[in-house]
């Protein structure tokens, strides 16, 4: 990306703020020539940028006691992201190699699927770093570093989530059918995307997109919750990578949505 501009949609909240895209592409390049899995740059972040984080972050934090699965909320607080400024990735990097040996990959943007799963397969999580535009920080089109910290940080400070995102990365190494790979996309994003589970006998969730969205995790309950189904959720075409879900598949408990889905991937590799 060395050289190249930003280029934001219409209807994106920093497309009329050339300050924003120049902040964005100043991040970008810090990783641009980096090898994937190489220890993360540091980022100066703004006061702005940390006032976004902590108010996202503090208001999130107030909804995981009764939104989030139980196995999310100890390794969250195991992790502990510090609330008054943005997380560095390589602070976090460092302590999720304590807890669950795996780390994060700084990445100046979207990678390719292949791309992706081939990192989780070497449990290095592909992150961005830039911070999602300060006038609306309950809200981002793309993943930022919000998404990526709160979501997917948290998430894989567990051993038991970090191992399916690892054995979701295996998999995805392994097949050469590209319809099997297509279903492997499709039941990542309904489940470690946006996956629920009975809990204490009301829904809760152990999706980082869920997680991660103050918008999303105080509405999904109300979403058409189906359930879990791994061949429903490839026959289903009409999910938005940018809107809120419509449609969620929910397991008995979290337990289930993990034995399930360990089941899934070991059927899959003998597909």
């Amino acid at each position: 990306m060395s050289g190249a501009v930003l280029e934001l949609p219409t209807d994106h909240p920093g497309f009329s703020d050339p300050d924003y895209i120049e902040r964005r592409n100043l991040i970008a390049e810090l990783s641009t020539s980096a090898v994937l899995g190489a220890r993360p740059p540091v980022v100066e972040y703004t006061p702005t940028e940390n006032e976004v984080w902590s108010t996202v972050n503090a208001a999130l934090s107030a909804l995981h006691g009764d939104y989030a699965v139980a196995e999310y909320r100890h390794a969250a607080a195991l992790l502990e992201l510090p609330g008054d400024r943005v997380p560095q990735l390589v602070d976090v990097s460092d302590r999720l190699i304590e807890l669950s040996g795996w780390r994060l990959c700084a990445v100046p943007g979207l990678v390719s699927t292949a791309e992706f799963f081939s990192a989780l397969a070497d449990r290095c999580f592909p992150s961005s770093q830039y911070v999602r535009h300060a006038s609306v920080p309950f809200y981002t089109p793309e993943p930022d570093v919000i998404h990526e910290l709160i979501g997917h940080a948290n998430s894989l400070a567990s051993p038991r989530i970090a191992a399916l995102y690892e054995r979701a990365g295996q998999v995805a190494g392994r097949l050469t059918d590209p319809r099997l790979a297509d279903l492997l996309g499709r039941v990542f994003w309904f489940t470690l995307e946006f996956g629920l589970a009975f809990e204490d006998g009301v829904q809760r969730t152990y999706g980082a997109g869920l997680l991660s969205s103050f918008g999303e995790i105080t509405h999904f309950r109300e979403a058409d919750l189906r359930p879990f189904d791994t061949e429903a959720m490839g026959r289903f075409d009409d999910y938005e990578i940018s809107t809120f879900q419509e449609v969620l598949f929910t397991a008995a408990s979290f337990d289930d949505a993990e034995a399930r889905l360990l089941r899934f991937f070991d059927e899959l590799t003998r597909a």
